[in-house]
């Protein structure tokens, strides 16, 4: 079988894009505040001045080292994601203390083919390659017959595969984001919910390292979770996770 032109379908092929959209504002210090009171008898309107910028960043580094991780869902962040198949967010939706809004293959029509995600384990081979676009393309042809006899949108989805690449808008606290990092930047996270998720962690230390510093899969916080089903390379991934910080 011949193999993969650069110009077959190449521009199908989707680009994982994760931009931060929003965030609370003054997340760290209501992050800080929201535990100050758990400790103080303070009314709010003191909490303020016994919560200074100083203290604020050594305080909620000790309140997340030791677990009192409540204080941090007064904070959440705005994703929007676009570039991921729909394997991908099949996934991300599992987890349930979170917001999702996803483009509807039900109202939006996919005209002239869709793009797709393509695994490395199908890209490094040509043949693969050729087979997977070819796939992709008879599939783009079928949807498009479809919708050209007046099959609604949301029939003749039913033919579009996982590789269909999809744009979401994710809203999380910081309580559950860091649940969230623990999973699904771990090794043994599929692939590509693994790459967004790293994306995503970068953003969030930029914008509240002393929340997201030590952030990231079980094994950067001590002995890897995973028992006999470690990647056996924790070292190599703490390292990892210690230079996603902007500081480093």
């Amino acid at each position: 079988m011949a193999g993969f032109e650069k110009d077959s379908h190449a521009d199908k092929q989707a680009a994982l894009n994760v931009r931060l959209l929003n965030r609370s504002s003054e997340g760290e210090l209501m992050a800080a505040l929201a535990a100050k009171l758990c400790y103080s008898d303070a009314d709010i309107e003191n909490l303020f001045e016994k919560v200074s910028s100083s203290e604020q960043k050594s305080f909620i580094e000790k309140i997340v080292s030791i677990g009192h991780h409540s204080v941090l869902e007064h904070v959440s962040f705005t994703f929007g994601i676009e570039g991921v198949s729909r394997a991908l967010t099949h996934q991300l939706v599992r987890h349930r203390i979170a917001s999702f809004s996803q483009k509807s293959q039900r109202y939006v029509k996919h005209g002239d083919g869709f793009q797709f995600v393509l695994p490395d384990t199908i890209a490094e081979d040509n043949e693969l390659t050729g087979l997977y676009t070819d796939l992709m393309k008879r599939i783009g042809d079928v949807y498009d017959t479809l919708a050209e006899r007046g099959v609604p949108a949301e029939d003749a989805r039913y033919v579009l595969p996982n590789a269909c690449e999809t744009k979401i808008i994710v809203t999380m606290n910081c309580r559950e984001l860091l649940h969230f990092f623990s999973v699904r930047c771990c090794e043994r996270a599929q692939w590509e919910i693994r790459r967004m998720s790293e994306l995503m962690l970068i953003e969030c230390i930029k914008e509240a390292p002393s929340i997201f510093s030590g952030a990231g899969p079980g094994c950067v916080r001590g002995k890897c979770p995973e028992g006999k089903f470690t990647c056996g390379r924790a070292s190599e991934i703490r390292e990892k996770y210690r230079n996603l910080s902007p500081e480093k």
